[in-house]
């Protein structure tokens, strides 16, 4: 049965209907609401009043009087005049007083003035009022719902460039070409070609797909409208399409340009029916104009659509076919030498020491994205001015990475000597095992500084060259270096602590991926037990096998883990006297280096110590 629905009225329907009723209301009671009543009365009840000193004020003229009662300001009452010559000596022995005039009653013209136009103009003027406060909450005319808002940057405002976008070599030579036909149309008209109607960012939080997207309409010269995908999604139904279609026009009347759509997943998610009645929600609506638009304009023109998202697989697949988004740039983590790259970018914006040494601050910052290195170049800006430095150094940056990473050291958090003796034998114990396995990263730092979050200590350890892949037995010595905390603490004290909480949640993390994704379990082989979800937003994990199956894989995962725990133990009963006397040394100092780690362990004392 077809589902039919009623028209939806405009919006002066209901601001007429609106007026009419005000002006009912007003017209049965405003008069009798802003009237005085007047009451007509006999001539001797008026001298009963009057004697009994009632009378308050008094009024006539040849035919009528007038008069009002104490303590009574609502009414007036009347009465005919009577042949009668002492009243005039009766009203001032009552100290009655007398008016000046008679009270006029209101004309037919001042009634339909007090009853119509007044309500009227009032309404007009609330209605302004209203108009404007939704003018300024929506940043544009109050009756113009269906209006894009897209923010235009011209190119002295974006004012970026490719060379303002670094560690993305691969994504800004794919954007290159888009670039060049916006220069040169010709060049590829002349031979039938058609430059992308579409490119799609698809990459992690912070990576600089935004910023990829204004360098190419800086280099292009060309005007740059950006929108969100949330901007589009409206209260009102038909709004979001509305929009669509007026960010289109603009950008065909602005042609040579660049669109670019922000988090594009907000309104290009799958249509699975799951919305309204037949799946036609507002969404849904705006995704279906989206795809119109897309197939309408006309790709000569040089309009190039560019949209973000960190969440692809959520996309429509209508959405990604060719000659719409014909394009898809990964927008990746950098690597070595990009993370380098763009911390020499950023520390452009701040006064430098010439000894700082970008590339082993890169080597320490694995995994981290454009966003957040900028952060750290920016808290070592600010550690800087703290101490009293007029430039930036490597201790400055080598802290900064520390702050972006584990939080700002807790001053004030002063530990009882018990915990901070248990918090030292613990991180030792971390470095002391991945100092005794072979494929394992160096020691760079270890620390017992509570930060703020949350962690009472830590280890770190920073690879000599980047790498891409891992070994079964580098998972197993990471696994084997995080249980070694928990080690420590049984093997010196005969007792465990809360201590190791996040130790137990990476070991069973890298366990569980051993088993059920990477095909390194002798029971299961080469067979994916889980999927990946979101891998571009920390990838939720979902199990694709049977329950029995599910119950092998936590057998052998605590297996993994159970023999990783036995080897730690194993180093550091071997290793005793050294996690003895590393320990103290770190409870006298509270944070140590890798060199004088690794200087205790081959000769006893760190050299500095020894001098």
């Amino acid at each position: 049965m077809e589902n039919k629905t009623m028209p939806q009225k405009p919006w002066f329907y209901y601001y007429f209907v609106t007026l009419l009723i005000v002006l009912f209301f007003n017209a049965m009671f405003g008069p009798r609401i802003l009237e005085k009543q007047v009451t007509e009365v006999g001539y001797n009840e008026f001298l009963e009043r009057v004697e009994e000193g009632k009378v308050e004020q008094v009024a006539m003229d040849q035919t009528q009087i007038l008069f009002t009662v104490k303590g009574d300001t609502k009414d007036i009452f009347k009465t005919g005049i009577w042949p009668d010559p002492s009243l005039g000596e009766r009203l001032e022995k009552a100290n009655v007083k007398f008016a000046a005039e008679i009270p006029k009653e209101n004309t037919p013209l001042q009634n339909f003035i007090i009853s119509w136009v007044l309500p009227i103009l009032l309404f007009i003027g609330l209605g302004q009022l209203a108009s404007r406060y939704m003018m300024k909450r929506m940043g544009g005319n109050a009756m113009t719902f269906g209006k894009a808002n897209a923010k235009i940057y011209a190119e002295k405002e974006t004012g970026k460039t490719f060379a303002d976008v670094a560690g993305q070599d691969e994504a800004k030579e794919a954007l290159l070409e888009i670039v060049d036909f916006l220069h040169n149309p010709t060049k590829y008209t002349e031979i039938g070609a058609m430059i992308p109607k579409g490119a799609l960012l698809v990459g992690p939080p912070g990576t600089g797909k935004t910023l990829l997207a204004r360098a190419v309409a800086g280099e292009a010269k060309v005007p740059f409208f950006s929108i969100s995908g949330s901007e589009f999604v409206e209260m009102f139904v038909g709004m979001g399409a509305a929009k669509v279609r007026d960010l289109f026009k603009q950008a065909n009347e602005k042609a040579p340009c660049i669109v670019f759509i922000d988090e594009i997943d907000t309104i290009g998610k799958k249509r699975d029916g799951a919305g309204m009645i037949g799946g036609n929600d507002e969404r849904e609506q705006t995704l279906n104009q989206l795809l119109s638009e897309m197939d309408g304009f006309d790709g000569h023109k040089g309009v190039v659509i560019l949209a973000a998202t960190n969440r692809p697989e959520s996309l429509d697949p209508a959405l990604l076919r060719p000659g719409r988004f014909d394009r898809r740039i990964p927008v990746e983590l950098p690597d070595l030498a990009g993370r380098e790259a763009i911390l020499k970018v950023h520390a452009k914006n701040i006064k430098v020491h010439t000894d700082v040494d970008f590339h082993a601050v890169a080597r320490a910052t694995s995994g981290a994205s454009g966003a957040e290195l900028a952060n750290m170049v920016n808290e070592a800006a600010l550690r800087a001015v703290r101490m009293g430095r007029k430039m930036a150094n490597q201790s400055d940056f080598e802290e900064s990475v520390e702050v972006v990473i584990a939080g700002y050291q807790r001053k004030n958090t002063i530990l009882s000597p018990r915990d901070k003796e248990i918090v030292a034998y613990h991180e030792i114990g971390h470095a002391l095992v991945a100092a005794s396995q072979r494929d394992s990263a160096p020691v760079t730092k270890i620390t017992i500084v509570p930060r703020t979050s949350g962690a009472l200590g830590y280890m770190m350890q920073v690879e000599e060259e980047e790498s891409f892949l891992m070994s079964k037995e580098q998972i197993e010595n990471k696994i084997a270096t995080l249980a070694g905390g928990r080690a420590a603490e049984e093997v010196i004290f005969g007792r465990i602590t809360t201590g190791a909480s996040n130790d137990i949640e990476q070991m069973t993390k890298l366990a569980r991926s051993m088993v059920s994704r990477f095909g390194m379990s002798e029971e299961f082989g080469m067979v994916a037990m889980e999927s990946i979800n979101n891998k571009y937003l920390g990838g939720d994990a979902t199990l694709a096998c049977s329950e029995a199956t599910a119950g092998k894989i936590d057998e052998a995962v605590m297996t993994l883990i159970r023999k990783a725990h036995e080897r730690a133990k194993a180093i550091l009963e071997d290793k005793k006297e050294k996690l003895h006397e590393l320990s103290k040394y770190l409870i006298e100092k509270e944070t140590i280096t890798g060199e004088e780690f690794m200087e205790i362990m081959k000769n006893g004392k760190p050299k500095a110590s020894a001098e």
